[in-house]
């Protein structure tokens, strides 16, 4: 089972209102005139981060490299994935909960978690700490504050509206690959909460640009029950000449809005499309239709038997 099966299944049980169909990226709780905004993350050893018995041969790694990442690292891009989720949502962090397997390498953790922390303002709560054989897997629950309501979400966008996302695509991928000058992007991205905080109340749908842009585009489309038409040429992307691969590595955690056509965004970012009715296809991309998400960006698919 993979990731989109596994999670269609969880949609047949019972929801909570603010679970929003599990169309989202984050839950919502109104609570005595706030809304809250819950997400909830984990990175894997082997996957998100090259452990110490991880060679150079494996797919997960530290963008520097041979040998186990930096567990500082590791600790701010648990922090800053999560935050990224609030960022999509306007809102602003409240607390973390932690989820922490001993193993080694705590002192560099415990470092990173206070620099991303303070540099944020996402203070811990608590959370959980246990002692576990094998590769490790770290989580982290993030809650936040809504600063507009309506709460941005996936499933907003409007025929007619315009298409826009920040920042550039592919850096953590040149950075996962080794290039020192987009390094940080990879292992220290930097989620953008002031930018959510500032387009939420003129977005019409919002999110995070986590699993690739052509993946989450196609998501974003779905949920809205609508078309998207991206112009692959105006996609602000770190080499031209790998542009898909910039397109559908992931891990950039930028913002993908959009805006009615007669707001001018009010952060910095590139217009890159439309959205149209919904045809067949729910992505268009320069001028080709695209009716299967596959291959379009990052899935977790089980690699074991069952």
């Amino acid at each position: 089972m993979d990731e989109s099966a596994f999670i269609a299944a969880l949609r047949t049980m019972p929801l909570h209102p603010g679970a929003r169909g599990l169309s989202d990226d984050a839950a919502q709780l109104e609570i005595g005139g706030e809304t809250l905004i819950l997400t909830h993350d984990s990175m894997a050893e082997g996957t998100h981060f090259r452990g110490p018995d991880d060679g150079p041969s494996d797919a997960a790694g530290d963008g520097a490299g041979d040998g186990a990442a930096d567990m500082a690292d590791v600790a701010w891009k648990l922090v800053a994935s999560n935050l990224s989720d609030l960022a999509a949502k306007g809102a602003e962090p409240v607390g973390l909960l932690l989820s922490y397997s001993l193993g080694g390498g705590e002192e560099r953790f415990l470092e990173g978690l206070r620099e991303v922390t303070e540099a944020y303002g996402a203070p811990l709560f608590g959370g959980d700490t246990i002692a576990a054989k094998g590769p490790r897997t770290f989580g982290l629950t993030a809650i936040g504050r809504a600063t507009c309501t309506p709460v941005p979400m996936r499933g907003g966008a409007q025929q007619g509206d315009v298409l826009y996302v920040t920042g550039t695509l592919g850096r953590a991928m040149l950075g996962f690959e080794g290039d020192a000058a987009h390094l940080e992007a990879f292992t220290r991205p930097r989620p953008r909460l002031s930018e959510g905080r500032i387009l939420a109340p003129h977005v019409t749908a919002m999110m995070d640009v986590s699993d690739g842009l052509l993946l989450d585009a196609f998501r974003m489309a779905e949920a809205s029950n609508a078309s998207l038409a991206i112009d692959g040429a105006c996609v602000p992307v770190a080499n031209s000449g790998r542009a898909q691969q910039c397109m559908s590595w992931g891990d950039d955690y930028e913002l993908l809005f959009t805006l009615p056509p007669d707001i001018e965004p009010p952060v910095c970012a590139t217009r890159i499309g439309a959205v149209e009715a919904r045809g067949f296809a729910p992505l268009i991309l320069s001028g080709n239709p695209i009716v299967n998400a596959r291959g379009l960006g990052f899935e977790h698919k089980q690699t074991a038997p069952d």
